[in-house]
């Protein structure tokens, strides 16, 4: 379960980014669309000043975080369907608070930085109605939400991401970012690719394992990437294998790190073959990168305890 929130100034990229999010398959709560509801049931005109009055008017009556606890149960709502959901329009320091009181670790905020004369020219590229007409509006506009505690917010975000320069790559980076934030997990497998070695073959070992992965072979050396550890979760229960496999996992824990030795030519037939470094024929380097998930919540989700071969607790998600 995972909730990712995006904070950063007004037309920092936090549209575009939940945009990115949408796109890879991820859900999205935009917490401005709740001061648009309040808006629109006080019948007010969309505009950036009714936007900014209506919101300040609700923090002053119930609390600086009431946008957020009034997102809660749409945020519940679609982790319990999906076990992702990413929140676009976070305001201030208490917002963040809220979330990480009622989401502890499974809440993770992203900051997205861009210079002000930037943000002014996406404003009018844009030309949406609740949209500032000057630089000195959305000078104030800054002021407004910085007072919401928008700066603190930001300086208390897991990552930072840049976007000043060009939109294709700031949409890559916030894909990958996702990717990883989303899963928890970050996979790299390697190996070297011997002459008398099929490279499809090599190719199919690590898909039998990781069927996501994305890889690549260059002057003999195969660099895989993945983040779908169902297929080799799975393998490890029907090959009774959980025992040993929770040994060499402890074994090779360094740091948010798990490194691990695995026979290739098992792996062309969907097999999970622990081996060691120096392996004839040079084994799979598999290394789980963990991403804001505790070792011990990794460790029981991949292989838990057991008791007369059976497993003492099952852990459904990251």
């Amino acid at each position: 379960m995972k909730v990712v929130g995006f904070v950063g100034y007004p037309l920092s990229g936090k549209t575009t980014a939940s945009q990115v999010a949408v796109e890879i398959g991820i859900p999205t709560v935009n917490m401005g669309d709740v001061v648009r509801e309040e808006v629109a049931k006080r019948n007010l005109p969309l505009t950036d000043e009714n936007l900014g009055n209506v919101a300040s008017d609700l923090r002053k009556k119930f609390g600086m975080d009431i946008i957020a606890r009034l997102c809660i149960p749409k945020i519940r709502k679609i982790l319990d369907e999906k076990g992702v959901v990413v929140v676009d329009g976070i305001r201030g320091i208490d917002e963040v608070e809220r979330f990480k009181k009622t989401f502890g670790d499974d809440f993770i905020l992203i900051a997205i930085e861009a210079p002000l004369e930037i943000r002014f020219e996406r404003a009018k590229r844009r030309m949406r109605s609740d949209d500032v007409l000057t630089i000195e509006e959305l000078k104030k506009r800054d002021e407004r939400e910085e007072s919401f505690g928008l700066k603190k917010a930001m300086e208390v975000a897991n990552f930072t991401v840049e976007n000043s320069g060009d939109i294709e790559i700031f949409k890559e980076k916030i894909k990958e970012l996702l990717k990883s934030v989303a899963s928890g997990v970050e996979v790299i497998v390697e190996t070297y690719v011997h002459p008398t070695e099929d490279e499809e073959k090599v190719k199919k070992a690590v898909r039998n394992l990781f069927p996501d992965s994305e890889i690549e072979i260059k002057e003999g050396k195969l660099i895989a990437k993945a983040r779908d550890l169902r297929k080799f979760r799975e393998l490890l229960r029907i090959q009774k294998i959980l025992d040993t496999a929770r040994s060499e996992i402890t074994r090779g824990r360094i740091g948010s790190e798990v490194i691990i030795y695995l026979n290739k030519q098992a792996a062309t037939v969907s097999k999970v073959n622990f081996t060691d470094e120096d392996a004839i024929l040079s084994p799979l380097k598999v290394t789980f990168r963990l991403m804001n998930v505790p070792f011990s919540r990794f460790l029981d989700y991949i292989a838990p305890e057991t008791r007369n071969g059976k497993i003492i607790k099952e852990i459904d998600k990251l």
